[in-house]
């Protein structure tokens, strides 16, 4: 016969407290054997240490609780490899993330950053396929990665060979949610396209900067362009626009991304020398 036990020995057999395995119990998770109508004390199982040891294990990888309910309650060890790949995946895609939050953060604490290059230009108004939404800031990697690749999908089919971008509206920087408006440039006189608008994007000033490489410094390279802005420019009103000029749907390599900053400004600044 199985023997059984008290929450408090189940707790010492699978290093889970008793509050975890109250909790467990709660939302179906992990149910005692038998509860005394009585008393509510609870009584487990020893075959239900090896189930407790994998949601242990799983909830240790940081497996929301859905998914972890998925992996035990399933009898299809297919359904269970799915869920459980698909969760070493979504892990393996923080891990670089943070992998490359390390590297900036060490670079930000030991290098002198270098002076940034800033080029000026004049951007005359286009016009443009667009896709527009209010987006939260912590969504718009995902956002960028679902509309982009239905705009790389509309440049294939049409044929056209145009740097795409997106403007950014104030909100989306004040507030940390605001209007995002993903562009590919196109011909005055394309037709409209199901699923896109044809908007126009007004021409001005601009002071560019390059950012190289992956994304987890883009801030440094926002800070460097909006203080070199600040000190020799005069700020328009107007979006900041970003050009993707090697984009992850031109290479995998992370090093390989040109992204063009525009910060909009008033004119283009008069240098020491033209003054005399």
């Amino acid at each position: 016969m199985t023997a059984t036990v008290t929450v408090g020995e189940f707790s010492r057999m699978t290093n889970l407290s008793v509050k975890t395995l109250h909790h467990y119990h709660d939302i179906g998770l992990l149910a005692p054997a038998f509860v005394d109508p009585s008393s509510g004390y609870r009584r487990y199982e020893t075959v239900q240490v090896g189930t407790a040891l994998l949601i242990r294990r799983l909830r240790d990888l940081r497996m929301p609780l859905p998914d972890v309910q998925a992996v035990v309650s399933s009898t299809d060890r297919r359904v269970r490899e799915e869920t459980l790949r698909a969760h070493l995946d979504r892990m393996e895609s923080e891990l670089q993330v943070t992998r490359g939050v390390v590297t900036s953060l060490r670079s930000l604490l030991t290098d002198d950053p270098e002076p940034m290059q800033v080029a000026y230009r004049y951007i005359p108004p286009f016009r443009a396929y667009a896709v527009r939404a209010h987006v939260e800031r912590p969504e718009i990697g995902a956002w960028c990665v679902e509309v982009f690749g239905q705009l790389d999908a509309l440049a294939a089919v049409q044929g056209i060979r145009a740097t795409a971008g997106a403007t950014y509206s104030d909100d989306f920087f004040t507030e940390d949610a605001g209007e995002v408006v993903a562009f590919l440039p196109v011909a005055p006189t394309a037709e409209p396209a199901d699923g896109f608008e044809l908007v126009d994007l007004p021409g001005g000033f601009f002071a560019i900067g390059v950012h190289a490489g992956a994304m987890a410094d883009f801030d440094r390279t926002y800070g460097a362009l909006g203080s070199h802005v600040a000190d020799h420019c005069t700020v328009a009103p107007g979006s900041i626009r970003e050009l993707y000029v090697v984009s992850p749907g031109d290479t995998p390599d992370e090093s390989s991304y040109r992204t063009e900053v525009c910060w909009p400004i008033q004119q283009l600044p008069v240098s020491p020398a033209s003054k005399g």
